[in-house]
Order: C-alpha cells, then sequence, then structure tokens
C-alpha cells in the first residue's frame, strides 16, 4: 500500500486582517499559515505517508520574501530529510512574471534537494517511494505564451483564446495519459480550473481570465488519482476515478468562513487494476475562523451601540481566537451615535476585528413642476408632513 498526502495553495505570505505577533515580530497571518503546513508535516511524520503531493501555488507572490521562503524550506526539509518524496507543481502565483526568471518554487531543483521534486512543465515523472514507484502525470500553470502562437495572440478574440488554451491543456493531459504505465499507480497533479466547481477566496486572487477544463478531460480512468490545486474550496469533482481539490490550508478571507480546511489522504493498492487502485479520506486541520456577526439598529433605538454589544456578546462562544467582523445596518441619524472603541473592547478576546456599516440613507423625493423655493411655506410644511406620514389631526395641528 502506498500512502499519499495532497495539498494545495498553501499562499504563504497573505497579511490580510493581521497584526504583529509579539513573540516573533512576524505577522500573525504568517504564523497561522506555518501553523496549517507543520499540520501536513507533522500528519505525513507520524502516518507513514510515503509521497506528499503539492498542487501549487506555494506563495501568496511570484517574489516571495526570504522570511517567506525559509518558513516553506524548513518544512520541505523536514519532510525530504526524513525520506519522505516531495512533489512540488508550479501554479500560477509562483510564476515569474518573465520567462527568463526562476520560479518560486525552483530553488529545490537548483540545490538539488534530495527527495524533492519540482514539475514547471508538462510531462510524466515516476517516482520511487518508500511503499512503491508512483507515476505523476504534471499539468503546471502555464504562461499563455507558452501555449498560443504569436499569430494565435494576435488574431483570435478573447473568447477565441480562452477555447484555445483550453483545447491545448486537454491535449496535454491526453497525452500525459497515453504516457503512463497502467502497471504503475499513476497521479495527475494538476494547477487548474475545472468545469462546475465551487469557487471560493481565490475569486479575488486570479491573475487574468483562467481556462477552464471540462471534467471528462481530467476524469481520465488511466489515472488512478487526480490532485487539484487553484480553487481554494475542498471539493470532490468526480469519483471514477477520484477528482478531487484540496483546498487551501488556511482561510484567507470571509469568502472562506463556513469551508472546512485540511488536505486529503490516499491510498493506493498497486496490486489492485487500474481504476480501482486508490481510496481517500479528508483530513480537516485547524485553521483560524472567520466570523460575521450582523446587527440591526433601528430607526428610534435610543442607545444604538447597546443594541450592537448586545448581539455580539450573544456570539461570545465564537469570538476567542477569531477574526471577526461586525456588519451593522443602521439609520443614517444615528450613525454617529455608535461607539466603535465600546464594541472593540468587548471583541478583545479576538485575533482581529473589522466593522462594517451599512447605513441606510434617508431618501429624498423629488418635487415635479417646481423646486423648493417657489413652493408657498404652508404647501411645504404639508408636502414635508405627508412624506412623515404625520397623521391627519397633528398636521392639521401643525398646518
Amino acid at each position: 500500500m502506498i500512502r499519499v498526502l495532497h495539498f494545495a495553495d498553501l499562499h504563504m505570505g497573505v497579511e490580510n486582517y493581521t497584526r504583529i505577533d509579539p513573540n516573533t515580530g512576524l505577522s500573525c497571518c504568517l504564523v497561522d499559515f506555518q501553523a496549517a503546513l507543520d499540520q501536513v508535516v507533522d500528519f505525513a511524520l507520524e502516518n507513514r505517508i510515503d509521497l506528499v503531493v503539492f498542487s501549487g501555488d506555494a506563495y501568496k507572490s511570484r517574489d516571495p520574501s526570504q522570511t517567506h521562503q525559509r518558513a516553506f524550506a524548513r518544512r520541505v526539509g523536514r519532510l525530504a530529510s526524513r525520506g519522505i518524496a516531495v512533489f512540488l507543481l508550479v501554479g500560477n502565483h509562483d510564476l515569474p512574471s518573465a520567462i527568463g526568471r526562476a520560479t518560486a518554487i525552483e530553488i529545490f531543483e537548483t540545490l538539488a534537494v534530495e527527495n524533492v521534486i519540482v514539475a514547471d512543465q508538462p510531462g510524466v515523472h515516476t517516482i520511487e517511494t518508500r511503499g512503491g514507484p508512483v507515476q505523476i502525470a504534471a499539468l503546471p500553470w502555464l504562461r499563455r505564451g507558452v501555449l498560443l502562437t504569436r499569430e494565435d495572440a494576435g488574431h483570435l478574440s478573447l473568447d477565441e483564446l480562452k477555447l484555445r488554451l483550453e483545447e491545448t491543456l486537454s491535449r496535454m493531459v491526453a497525452r500525459s495519459a497515453r504516457s503512463v504505465d497502467p502497471g504503475l499507480p499513476s497521479i495527475l497533479c494538476a494547477h487548474v480550473s475545472v468545469a462546475n466547481a465551487a469557487l471560493s477566496s481565490e475569486r479575488g486572487m486570479i491573475l487574468g481570465q483562467d481556462p477552464v477544463l471540462p471534467l471528462d478531460r481530467v476524469a481520465d480512468p488511466a489515472f488512478d488519482y487526480v490532485a487539484l490545486g487553484h480553487i481554494h474550496k475542498q471539493q470532490v469533482l468526480s469519483h471514477h476515478p477520484p477528482v478531487v481539490y484540496a483546498g487551501s490550508l488556511q482561510r484567507i478571507d470571509f469568502s472562506d468562513e463556513d469551508d472546512v480546511k485540511g488536505f486529503c489522504v490516499v491510498e493506493i493498492d498497486p496490486a489492485k487494476r487500474p481504476g480501482e487502485r486508490a481510496s481517500f479520506t479528508f483530513q480537516a486541520s485547524t485553521a483560524r475562523r472567520f466570523v460575521t456577526i450582523r446587527t440591526t439598529v433601528g430607526a428610534d433605538d435610543p442607545d444604538p451601540t447597546a443594541t450592537v454589544v448586545r448581539d455580539v456578546t450573544r456570539r461570545a462562544e465564537d469570538i476567542p481566537g477569531a477574526i471577526v467582523r461586525v456588519h451593522i445596518t443602521i439609520p443614517e441619524h444615528t450613525d454617529g451615535l455608535i461607539s466603535e472603541q465600546e464594541i472593540h473592547s468587548v471583541l478583545s478576546r479576538a485575533q482581529y476585528v473589522t466593522i462594517a456599516k451599512d447605513v441606510e440613507r434617508q431618501r429624498r423625493t423629488r418635487l415635479s413642476g417646481c423646486s423648493a423655493e417657489e413652493m408657498a411655506p404652508v404647501d411645504a410644511l404639508k408636502t414635508y408632513l405627508e412624506l412623515r406620514n404625520t397623521s391627519a389631526e397633528r398636521a392639521r395641528t401643525l398646518l
């Protein structure tokens, strides 16, 4: 039995809703991302994992800082030094802006780090693991210039270009499927968007327009398991063969609020026939919680701050250590009565707090036929009272 751990989309370097950790001098987000990757490494070391497959996007930026590179390399080194093969696929956030520049993870290949394989080009790799050989067909993120000729790029519309990209990527997958040895376990590792996948926080990180492959192009029976990256929401698109987005390891923003984070553990039995070799389970990990608290202030509320504080304290159990967003719907005339300092005080046990207001602006009725200056005072008052839904008896008294 060969045991494989599949994870993706680490995006180390994301620093949304953060502050500085006083113990390390590092961003609290970086501390969280290191802790998430530590869970992967610890699980692999403690549960006899033979091969770790990473499906792309190690960093947020194609030019990660030395601190981010050190954090990632330390953890890859822990795996490799213990005899676990590590397969690193290049994702779109790992890809440099110019052809001559190195990818964000190319240093492992440059230094020839033992047990670490970096895939920045399509192709099939046969990897010797402690449990036996495994074939990995790599489909990294590729520049548009690699997939299209200059003539295509100049004469096709945007929709035609996207279709041509999808056709080219589909042919690459089919070519890899024909190249694998059916007598050996095989995995397709791809950083790509697949049709019908549910999106998550990656929507705010997409660099340009993604080509989207039909599911049947990647769910090729030549592969025992399809390890996908690029989409941050964990999901299974097919079971025969398993086509799986492991999802991101850490929540990035509030669009991830309800998502479970973690990685996949795949077991491959080489003695079985192709198509029946692989089974997998999703292993949930501990990730920083995002919590949204919604509250509404009435038009006649005498103490809007007390109303917000009351609704916040109802979620007291969810607050410690969480990144909290308080969403307040409030009438325009009471907006200035909110004390954000009191709200932050109640949320002192949160990791980070952001307050968003949805201010309901008073609708102003346009007068047809004349301007306000042209109206007699009594007529103006009458119009005002009607707009305020004043009772007929009070309106007569005032008029």
